[in-house]
């Protein structure tokens, strides 16, 4: 991806200018310098500080000679050269993320003090070059899918009548078949439940629907997405032949206040956090010869499974309520992907006519050849 496209993708959908425009509405440009001036002030009264007797001074258009206190509004500290320099200083030590989100915020600091932005021809090739040197360890280690089988396995080593379990098996084949990110279904820890944004017992009674197949669905509300923050999103919860089939195991009795995945403890009902859900699964995993999965493992492996059923990509996309098509970027690393999946019930002329299908959608979507970010 170019550097201009990147940057592109990390301020989708900020409004810079918009948000320069509503911080000065509030903030005149008077009172913004008093303020600044004032921040960097001391009680005493400020003098220039000559050098020492064997020092000097050299003249720099980048620093000029000013008080202290006036070096923030009056140095040009977005020349095109010193742009480009503070980005070749980082080479070969900071990831490509963390350089774009430094470069969006002194953008913005432009924007807002009425500052020229001077980042063209040099600062674009120097980023360039920037990515190409992205040392191996700032790269996350890619994200293993869930399989069918690791799916099942963890079927048969949950207790379904301990309610822990029966949490821990609802979270699991929702998130799997549903596609669904965790922070969508399991709190990040027992205090920090919030009924504005996470899924409680409320939701209940889900919307049933029964299909012209003799199969059954329902839809399950969420109160707030990363993507679509308070209009939330609606999950679809679509029956599948299989022991691991996501409408069996919502729990009704949880009460309304309550998060809808809880278990009940002897002091009354607990919600099911992430740590403790991905530990569970882990143990079993991990007891059964298995390396332990991450949470993202199972909106990764949910869609890997759809499109290898050959369900197609338009529906996987809704599925997952993805809004773009970077889940197609699991099935350009199929070559390490598929072995994991293929099973007795796939044939290669079944797998080959996925492939095609794909490959005929992956170019007439074009998505970029970068990480998904999803």
């Amino acid at each position: 991806m170019k550097e201009t496209d990147l940057y592109c993708q990390v301020m989708q959908g900020i409004d810079v200018q918009a948000a320069a425009t509503a911080f000065w509405a509030n903030n005149p440009p008077s009172s913004i310098r008093e303020s600044v001036a004032q921040s960097l002030q001391v009680s005493r009264t400020c003098l220039p500080r000559p050098p020492r007797a064997s020092s000097s001074i050299n003249p720099s258009e980048y620093r000029p000679h000013v008080l202290a206190s006036d070096r923030l509004l009056v140095c040009n500290y977005g020349a095109e050269a010193l742009l480009a320099q503070f980005v070749a200083a980082f080479a070969g030590i900071t990831a490509s993320k963390t350089l774009n989100n430094w470069m969006a915020g002194l953008q913005f600091w432009h924007i807002v003090n009425g500052a020229p932005w001077h980042a063209s021809a040099m600062v674009h090739h120097t980023r360039c070059g920037f990515s190409k040197m992205v040392p191996p360890s700032s790269r996350c280690a890619k994200c293993p899918p869930v399989t069918i089988k690791v799916l099942s396995i963890l079927f048969d080593n949950l207790s379904f009548s301990d309610l822990f379990d029966c949490a821990v098996g609802a979270v699991t084949f929702t998130a799997f078949w549903c596609c669904c990110h965790l922070g969508e279904l399991v709190i990040p820890s027992p205090n920090l439940f919030d009924r504005l944004k996470h899924v409680s017992q409320s939701t209940l009674p889900l919307i049933v629907f029964d299909l012209p197949n003799d199969s059954r669905a329902s839809a399950l509300h969420i109160l707030w997405t990363k993507t679509t923050k308070e209009e939330g999103a609606t999950i679809s919860i679509t029956a599948r032949p299989h022991c691991t089939c996501p409408n069996t195991l919502i729990n009704a009795n949880v009460p309304a206040t309550a998060p809808l995945f809880a278990y009940r403890t002897p002091t009354g009902w607990s919600p099911l956090t992430c740590q403790d859900f991905i530990s569970r699964c882990n143990s079993v995993w991990t007891s059964q010869g298995f390396p332990p999965m991450p949470g993202h493992a199972f909106r990764i492996g949910g869609a890997t499974e759809l499109l290898l059923q050959g369900v197609h990509p338009d529906i996987v996309s809704s599925q997952g309520r993805w809004t773009s098509r970077s889940f197609l970027e699991y099935w350009r690393r199929i070559e390490t992907i598929l072995p994991l999946f293929i099973s007795s019930s796939f044939n290669n002329d079944h797998v080959a006519n996925v492939d095609t299908i794909m490959d005929s959608y992956t170019q007439q979507h074009r998505p970029s050849r970068s990480a998904p970010s999803v």
